[in-house]
């Protein structure tokens, strides 16, 4: 009986492989750490055939950890990184490294697509990024020796999903969900767009075809099955980015329900039912959901939890090993004395954009404590770290109501290592002003693209009800107290000040300090 599916999760930090029963059960999970490679400052690369070789050593290691008859696999999905971009021979070799969304690069593209930047937004649904647009202009104008071995731009996803299945570069595809990364495609009707492609001179010749997540794309060959130990003719749907497949596997399938992922990047997404674009604060990306008819606007704060790991490492090394030496977590005991304080942190405001701010786009952009006075200590600094973050989701949540009007959030799920701090977990509530709930569950990766692959095959007909079924209890539910939402509004409004008053004078000074020799 195939009555098993597998996720596959390309992500930045690893990949993981999921094995999941009609029940939405792990059967078995295997994890390797990704080799990210820097070559030169603002460079960041990784290798397809590493990415293709962590996927099958995975695949073999779940199996045997699930214990199962491989001929109990009915099919699988895999899900990837969204906003880089990597490219193939007409054999589907690599003709290029993956061009990480971490790579800088690509910035001096960024001013040809700079005249252009209204109708990208309207089109694709989202600001000017390091995508999939000027990463394209960089191979093209930079590397035309390359260039001229390049078939077709695909995700790493993709190019594992084709490899296994023996594809050529006729058969190139990207699901649609990737497309708000692209620039050059709608999000809207999952189409190329042929004007914005005409105004720099580029035609689909080397883009992929735009298929559905649960599209079939190819079967899995002798040798791929010998290697990995499942079933020659194994169907591959072509998944979804990894965004679109956390957000499936979270369950959040209803407009008005957030999804909070609090790890080293504190990403807020949320669920509307129309398309609609970020034209005034250019920092949503309106991201097509798997199930069609349905957008979730992201934002991120690429430094979030890392913020509480610097101040942790460098501002409080010395309790950090005094909390460590009794057996106690130094997140736990400073997230306890931060909770003494009184909320907005005695007027004490923190800038988490320690390594420039990507939503929207400032590369200038750098941390700081605004309001410093002999009365803060360390514990007003921890809190006003946390406070940051629950300032810049209010700001991303402004921008969802311009874009969808009567826009009334539900509630908050979250997910990631910060989901375990119920002060984190209390502030966000509070700023926000909706209630946040923690789930069971801890991996939404594998699972959305399992529920995708078990779509693709016929096991899982309803997508939306089964994500529902899947997405598992909740296990804590934190409640947003109306007083201290009003009191913290000024607050909100003190910080979105703060990052337009400060952004031109951290552009001068990247501009024309120095360091002193």
């Amino acid at each position: 009986m195939r009555d098993h599916v597998i996720g596959i999760d390309i992500g930045t930090t690893g990949t993981k492989t999921g094995i999941y029963d009609r029940e939405g059960r792990l059967a078995g999970s295997a994890f390797e750490e990704s080799i990210l490679r820097y070559p030169r400052p603002g460079e960041v690369e990784q290798d397809p055939d590493e990415i293709f070789d962590s996927v099958v050593r995975t695949i073999r290691a779940a199996l045997a950890a699930s214990g199962l008859d491989a001929s109990r696999i009915a099919g699988m999905a895999l899900d990837g990184q969204m906003a880089g971009i990597m490219a193939v021979d007409d054999d589907w070799n690599p003709a290029t490294h993956y061009d990480s969304w971490l790579d800088t690069r690509c910035a001096p593209w960024l001013d040809q697509l700079r005249p252009h930047e209204a109708e990208i937004i309207r089109t694709c649904g989202m600001a000017l990024a390091f995508n999939h647009a000027p990463k394209i202009l960089y191979w093209r104008d930079a590397r035309p020796e390359v260039w001229e071995r390049i078939a077709r731009f695909i995700q790493p996803a993709a190019y594992v999903a084709g490899r296994l299945a023996g594809l050529t570069a006729a058969d190139a595809f990207m699901d649609r969900t990737y497309i708000v990364f692209s620039g050059f495609g709608s999000g809207e009707t999952g189409e190329w767009n042929d004007r914005l492609l005409g105004h720099f001179g580029l035609t689909t010749e080397k883009l992929p075809r735009i298929v559905e997540p649960w599209d079939v794309i190819g079967h899995l060959t002798r040798r791929w099955a010998r290697e990995t130990g499942l079933p020659e003719g194994l169907p591959i749907a072509a998944g979804s980015g990894d965004q679109s497949a956390n957000v499936l596997g979270g369950g959040l399938v209803d407009p008005g329900v957030v999804f909070d992922t609090s790890g080293t990047a504190s990403v807020f997404a949320t669920i509307i039912d129309r398309f609609g674009t970020d034209t005034t604060y250019r920092c949503l990306m309106t991201c097509p959901h798997v199930i069609r008819g349905l957008y979730f606007p992201m934002a991120y704060v690429a430094g979030g939890g890392l913020n509480l790991r610097w101040f942790r490492d460098t501002v409080s090394p010395l309790e950090k090993v005094a909390y460590e030496s009794r057996g106690i977590n130094p997140y736990d005991a400073l997230a306890e004395e931060a909770s003494a304080i009184q909320p907005g942190s005695e007027k004490l405001i923190f800038l988490p954009h320690l390594s420039g701010r990507n939503t929207p786009i400032d590369p200038d952009m750098r941390g700081a404590f605004l309001g410093l006075t002999w009365r803060h200590g360390k514990p007003h600094m921890a809190r006003a770290i946390m406070e940051s973050i629950a300032y810049e989701y209010a700001f991303y949540l402004r921008a969802v109501r311009e874009i969808a009007p009567g826009y009334d959030p539900r509630h908050a799920i979250n997910i990631g290592g910060g989901a375990r701090s119920p002060l984190l977990r209390q502030i966000k509530a509070d700023a926000l002003g909706i209630d946040y709930h923690s789930l069971e569950r801890e991996e939404f990766g594998t699972l959305g693209s399992a529920i995708i692959a078990g779509h693709a095959v016929g096991m899982f007909p309803d997508l939306a009800a089964t994500a529902r079924r899947f997405a598992g209890a909740t296990v804590a539910t934190t409640r947003a107290h109306p007083d201290v939402t009003e009191a913290y509004a000024p607050y909100v409004d003190a910080y979105i000040d703060a990052m337009a008053t400060l952004s031109p004078l951290f552009a001068r000074m990247n501009r024309r300090l120095s360091a002193v020799p």
